[in-house]
């Protein structure tokens, strides 16, 4: 592990008996940065969504190892991720640690930033030097910033070896020619657009079994124009949803899009927490920690969803609709230029709902101002996972995605977020923040028709066992993520929960329609 003591500053540093650790702070100052990143998101060129939730990750990861030495229940990731090599705070040296945070933050957000406008460098620079003018007569100031500035460089050198460096500059390959055959991807209207970011699934992400099996799901329902096969029944599910849309449910397709001149997903998931962040009054420590398990979550929901999408390469649904039921029909939202499967929105969403999960809990009740008024917002929720729920079925609304790739996301999602909490596990010495202390289990929604959420906390998930009223075996499950009820009869049934080491954690019922 290589160290640097920063020496020089350590000769001016004041060493006080009654050091802070960053636990003591609030939390405004990491809560200003990553709005100021979505406002650098939603005006800079080439933030697209992969791109985007790639700098959330690594400005997350830079916050959090520039405080972790304030933090006594947390270690470094360094022992976890590969090729990471981060500056330490010195032993003994007392830091402010909002002044450590300040300076990481403004640096790692210009280095992500590259292409960032003058104006848009100047936001930045202007927050910077509003937080160091406050933090100036800090008697540690001087060696604070420099620890800031100095992890900041670390991690932007480790981001610069996973392969989406500067991928603002270079959201299509020129040179990729997308594979052609029946049920295959094709460029889609209005914009009839190159593929975006071909290559980001090959990207390394935080946790390498994110973009393995069992994560990356199985594919997708096999290929047909024939009217009666299940592929023609999703199409036209999509194309009937579309062309009798209540107002509630446009308002919720277009709360949702997240499309261009907007934060996009991954940001408006940063939103969320930063939401929870001030309404919950957490600390800086904490939020650091919150930070950066959710940004984490989102770059390697997007590798692993690309992953996915350019593996299968299905074709979406308005190229069948036009060639198969209508061919003047097209989506409220505009597709976007990349494959089907899975769907990217709903993939950040379940990586979302694991890591809020993990955090708040899964009875967290909330309500999301992201878009004010707009479309219907704001919009309240009595969980994540109803939250989740609801951005994938936006997709549907807006004729974007099958309804399996809107499911099948969301628990791949969910896994991805899972590999982030266990990441983090690993680099936890004391008692877990925000974690339920007994364990709460529910599924949304509940009455189903065909899938629904598992929603837990507070222990490993092992199995789901379903049972009749009258006590008979019906199925089980060992996806962590979703109840999968296609093919079992509408009624009542009881649902038994397991943990990893076979005790019985929770007893439910759930109704399928």
């Amino acid at each position: 592990m290589r160290r640097h003591y920063l020496f020089t500053l350590l000769l001016f540093a004041c060493v006080s008996v009654n050091a802070q650790n960053a636990y003591s702070y609030d939390s405004q100052v990491a809560q200003d940065w990553f709005t100021r990143e979505l406002y650098l998101i939603k005006n800079g060129t080439g933030f697209s969504p992969p791109v985007a939730s790639r700098a959330l990750g690594y400005s997350g990861l830079a916050l959090y190892e520039s405080l972790v030495g304030g933090m006594p229940n947390r270690q470094s990731l360094e022992s976890q991720l590969s090729g990471l090599t981060v500056t330490d705070a010195a032993p003994g040296t007392t830091y402010h640690w909002p002044t450590v945070a300040n300076n990481c933050m403004a640096a790692i957000v210009d280095s992500l930033w590259g292409n960032a406008s003058a104006v848009l460098k100047d936001s930045i620079h202007v927050l910077r030097d509003r937080y160091n003018t406050m933090y100036m007569g800090q008697s540690d100031y001087a060696v604070s910033k420099a620890l800031g500035e100095a992890v900041a460089l670390d991690v932007f050198n480790y981001s610069k070896t996973d392969g989406g460096h500067q991928g603002y500059a270079h959201n299509t390959d020129p040179g990729y020619v997308p594979p052609t055959g029946t049920g295959l991807w094709v460029p889609t209207p209005p914009a009839f657009a190159a593929a975006l970011q071909p290559h980001w699934g090959d990207n390394r992400p935080f946790v390498a079994g994110s973009v393995q099996a069992p994560v990356i799901p199985t594919g997708p329902p096999t290929y047909s124009a024939d009217t009666n096969s299940a592929f023609y029944a999703y199409a036209y599910q999509v194309y009937a949803t579309v062309n009798n849309l209540s107002p509630a449910q446009t308002n919720i397709a277009k709360y949702w899009s997240d499309g261009a001149g907007t934060v996009t997903p991954p940001g408006h998931s940063i939103s969320i927490l930063t939401q929870c962040i001030d309404i919950e009054n957490k600390d800086l420590g904490w939020a650091a920690y919150a930070y950066a398990k959710l940004g984490m979550s989102q770059t390697d929901a997007f590798i692993s969803c690309w992953k996915t999408k350019y593996t299968y390469n299905l074709m979406r649904p308005v190229t069948y609709i036009r060639a198969n039921i209508d061919s003047t029909w097209s989506s409220l939202i505009g597709t976007p230029p990349f494959p089907e499967y899975t769907s990217g929105h709903s993939t950040q969403s379940g990586a979302m709902t694991s890591v809020m999960n993990d955090l708040l809990g899964t009875t967290y009740s909330f309500t999301d101002n992201t878009n004010g008024a707009l479309h219907g917002g704001p919009r309240s929720f009595a969980c994540f996972d109803e939250a989740a729920y609801e951005t994938a079925t936006s997709r549907l609304f807006g004729g974007i995605h099958y309804e399996f790739s809107d499911v099948f996301a969301i628990t791949l999602g969910k896994m991805v977020g899972d590999n982030i909490n266990a990441l983090f596990e690993t680099v936890t010495t004391g008692a877990a923040d925000g974690l339920a202390e007994q364990p709460t289990m529910q599924f949304y929604p509940n009455p189903t028709t065909n899938f629904s959420l598992i929603s837990y906390s507070g222990f490993r998930f092992g199995k789901a066992v379903v049972y009749d009223l009258a006590g008979r075996l019906v199925m089980e499950s060992a996806n962590p993520a979703l109840l999968d009820l296609m093919g079992v009869p509408a009624g009542r049934y009881i649902v038994k929960v397991y943990d990893a080491k076979g005790a019985n954690v929770s007893n439910q019922q759930i109704q399928k329609l």
